[in-house]
């Protein structure tokens, strides 16, 4: 299995290891475009691997803060108490970069950069960007895909 992410047409694509696809999800990138530097709010580019899988067996809608479940389950009630969070919800899919000095190691270390593939509140859009570096997914698809891949899976952003 491999993950590509089309920056352009904000889709991921799921691929067997006969080069099959075998999901489609739309998504949504960050809303500064692309770029790989710590700060810039932006989804660095190029090869990375699934570094971590984060939140099984957590309820859906699950609130993540730094990785770690805060005991909210997210209603739009809440995202109204809270107008201006960057929510992270349901699963976590953390992110490492494998080429050096391009999106690992230093300022451009995408794993440093805690940059995700993650669950969204169902009133996010999908297909445009509007995350702060993170693709966002639905939550049913998010479930879907991390049921799907293991730690180490291949993701590749492409531009």
């Amino acid at each position: 299995m491999r993950i590509v992410i089309n920056i352009p047409s904000q889709e991921l694509d799921l691929y067997d290891d006969n080069e099959n696809v075998v999901r489609h999800y739309r998504i949504s990138s960050a809303r500064n475009g692309v770029g790989q530097v710590n700060g810039s709010f932006c989804t660095p580019l190029g090869k990375h691997i699934v570094r971590a899988k984060i939140g099984a067996g957590q309820p859906v809608n699950t609130v993540f803060v730094r990785r770690r479940p805060t005991g909210e389950i997210y209603t739009p009630e809440l995202g109204a108490t809270f107008p201006g969070r960057d929510w992270i919800l349901t699963r976590i899919l953390w992110l490492s970069g494998c080429e050096p000095g391009f999106n690992r190691l230093g300022p451009v270390d995408t794993m440093r950069r805690y940059i995700y593939i993650h669950g969204s509140p169902d009133s996010v859009e999908m297909g445009r960007p509007g995350s702060i570096g993170c693709i966002r997914m639905r939550n049913s698809e998010l479930l879907e895909l991390f049921d799907l891949v293991n730690a180490g899976t291949e993701v590749d952003i492409t531009n």
